[in-house]
């Protein structure tokens, strides 16, 4: 639907639907029941006990290295040493909660093991979100100037990743050599640094971090179409876009997540324009209003026409967004169908064909990104339905993804098979979300701070 003018009749029409229950499953939120509310402090205990199921599980089969293979019972890490990407992605998680022991724990874990000064190439972007981010959070929320120092030694080794013509990073970097590769990326992995870094300019006084992600940032903005959408693939060598293909999906969604919080969270009406008319272009062309539900597809960033209708886990992030900026109708509508896609067979798939409201990839990698949509809507509107949407999608997390040793992925939602696989960002992200849904901001207020989009907090300026 690329007329919004008649928007509002519209989302009336999507209500009824919803309240016909075409193609879902029934739920507490869509048959128009209500239930009695929500019980906030046994949720947010239930969703503690799963973080320390998890982490405990990692700590019985996996100390020390980056994450807990669940089924097989053992660890395994990304390169040839480990980066601790469990502890220090879970850290502000356990600050959070109040769980002295288990932080007291990893946080001397990582200042006995975590290093950097190790000859191996590592993805920039996922050690970024994942490792600077997560220690940028510990300084913030712990104190300790250590955290900062490794944050910095991290960053002065990435930052060697932007030396490209364009001034966009290249995807891979050596953390002694400062040798890079990977000239062909997408904007997610060229645009999701200036939080990071613009905190960690904001600690150490030194503004070069920041103009660095801004200035590839810019050169990736500068590059969208005529009609202001971003593409795909990009040869951060040349500018030239090698994948033109339109979409708020993995490969795209955080850089447009990052436009719109670092324009909150250092004030910066550069990346505030940018958000504005990415989001004019993404509404005007990529917006898809079906039967069941209003969606994101699919469109060639220079023609503009929705040729997929292809949505997943990764995308419900943009419901928050939109929540975020204030585009409240587009982000309660959005949340719906998220909450749908994940209803539809009890856990969300990794790909969905909405208009067929049939799985393309039927994975389920224990994203939270659906999660994340229900607080950010909660915390806008208090409407206690986004806390049923949360109940209901964490109780079934639970019930079909709980091993005896932590949690699992799934192979496929449509027979609910365990994959061997629990990532830090599980710890970090979904529980996190989980928690923070039903704690009622007695641990962290949500307006006073900005997440990452592995969801560690930072502080807003005053």
């Amino acid at each position: 639907m690329q007329n919004m003018k008649d928007f509002k009749l519209l989302i009336l029409f999507v209500a009824l639907v919803s309240v016909l229950n075409i193609q879902a499953q029934p739920s507490t939120v869509v048959t128009g029941k209500r239930i009695p509310a929500v019980d906030k402090k046994e949720m947010a205990n239930e969703a503690k006990e799963a973080f320390l199921h998890a982490w405990n599980s990692y700590k019985t089969y996996a100390w020390g290295m980056d994450a807990l293979m669940p089924l097989s019972k053992k660890g395994h890490n990304w390169y040839k040493e480990t980066l601790l990407m469990t502890p220090v992605d879970a850290y502000d998680v356990m600050m959070i909660m109040g769980l002295k022991k288990e932080s007291s724990e990893a946080k001397a874990l990582i200042f006995e093991r975590l290093r950097f000064n190790i000859d191996m190439d590592v993805q920039n972007f996922e050690v970024s979100i994942r490792i600077l981010g997560g220690l940028l959070s510990a300084y913030e929320l712990d104190g300790d100037k250590r955290f900062l120092e490794l944050a910095k030694d991290l960053g002065d080794r990435l930052i060697k990743s932007f030396n490209s013509p364009t001034g966009m990073p290249y995807r891979y970097v050596n953390l002694v050599s400062g040798k890079t590769s990977g000239n062909i990326s997408n904007p997610a992995e060229i645009g999701t640094y200036i939080v990071e870094y613009g905190i960690l300019s904001r600690h150490t006084g030194d503004p070069r971090y920041y103009e660095t992600a801004k200035r590839a940032m810019t050169a990736l903005n500068d590059r969208r179409s005529p009609l202001g959408l971003t593409g795909s693939q990009i040869d951060v060598e040349t500018g030239e876009w090698k994948n033109t293909g339109s979409h708020i999906s993995g490969g795209i969604d955080s850089y447009l997540e990052y436009m719109l919080k670092a324009g909150i969270l250092f004030n910066d009406k550069d990346m505030t324009g940018m958000w504005q008319s990415s989001l004019a272009a993404i509404n005007k062309y990529l917006a898809d209003l079906q039967p069941n539900g209003f969606w994101y597809g699919h469109a060639d960033m220079n023609v503009g026409k929705i040729t997929g209708t292809h949505y997943g886990s990764l995308d419900a992030f943009f419901a928050g967004s939109l929540a975020m900026a204030g585009d409240m109708e587009h982000a309660k509508a959005l949340q719906e169908s998220n909450y749908k896609m994940w209803m539809l067979y009890g856990i969300e798939p990794e790909g969905l064909d909405y208009s067929k409201m049939e799985p393309t990839w039927p994975s389920y990698s224990l994203r939270p990104e659906n999660l994340e949509g229900a607080y950010y809507l909660y915390q806008y509107t208090h409407d206690e339905k986004y806390l049923e949407m949360g109940k209901d999608m964490f109780k079934n997390l639970v019930k079909y993804c709980r091993n005896d040793a932590g949690f699992c992925a799934l192979k496929s939602v449509l027979t609910m098979e365990k994959d061997d696989e629990m990532e830090s960002f599980f710890l970090a992200e979904t529980l996190k979300y989980s928690f923070l849904l039903f704690d009622d901001g007695k641990s962290l207020d949500f307006n006073k701070v900005i997440f990452n989009t592995e969801a560690h907090p930072y502080r807003r300026s005053k």
